[in-house]
């Protein structure tokens, strides 16, 4: 952890921990600096940080993605707003998804249900938003998951690349999906 500023109490220490991890990867994140003080306020050690994160990401993505699609009034907003969020939490591609990181590698077991109720829960909220614009349920749940799926991969892409215009693109690609789907089964409902 390269940072220098004073953690003076557990609630500070979490984003500083997030990026740590999110650089370097659960086994990979050296908590040196300040490890006396880190370890006094995560008295379990790295796993009890990684909980702490992983509750941050979850209130975070909760408060601005899943409760607002799960609350849709107007489907094409909800899912505009989405974008516009993921794309400014994830930085246009050049931040790391830690909770899909940590899916990926073995140090993710212990934290296996968490990965899976995020991932679970954004599919879930955008298949619900979908619905409310008349989507069919098998249908709102596919776009879900290739919406899903296409974020993480446009991470991927624009950290192996090194160009943030490939996240763009490919969110770009996922937004019109969603709304082409809303507009097509909305029009279709229409009297």
């Amino acid at each position: 952890m390269k940072t220098r500023r004073a953690l003076t109490d557990r609630a500070s220490a979490v984003p500083a921990l997030a990026e740590a991890f999110r650089e370097h990867g659960f086994e990979g994140a050296s908590l040196t600096v300040g490890k006396g003080s880190l370890y006094n306020f995560f008295p379990g050690g790295k796993e009890e940080m990684m909980e702490a994160v992983l509750a941050d990401i979850d209130h975070w993505f909760a408060e601005s993605i899943f409760l607002p699609l799960e609350r849709a009034e107007d489907p094409a907003q909800a899912i505009a707003s989405m974008f516009e969020d993921v794309t400014a939490y994830f930085r246009s591609g050049r931040r790391v998804c830690l909770v899909g990181c940590l899916g990926l590698n073995t140090s993710g077991a212990a934290f296996a249900v968490t990965i899976r109720d995020y991932f679970a829960r954004w599919i879930s909220a955008i298949a619900q938003c979908l619905e409310v614009g008349k989507v069919p349920p098998d249908a709102a749940r596919q776009l879900a998951e290739e919406a899903v799926s296409g974020i993480q991969g446009a991470i991927v892409l624009a950290r192996a690349l090194e160009d943030e215009t490939t996240f763009h693109r490919i969110l770009r690609r996922q937004h019109s999906t969603l709304t082409d789907a809303i507009g097509a089964w909305a029009g279709s409902q229409a009297p």
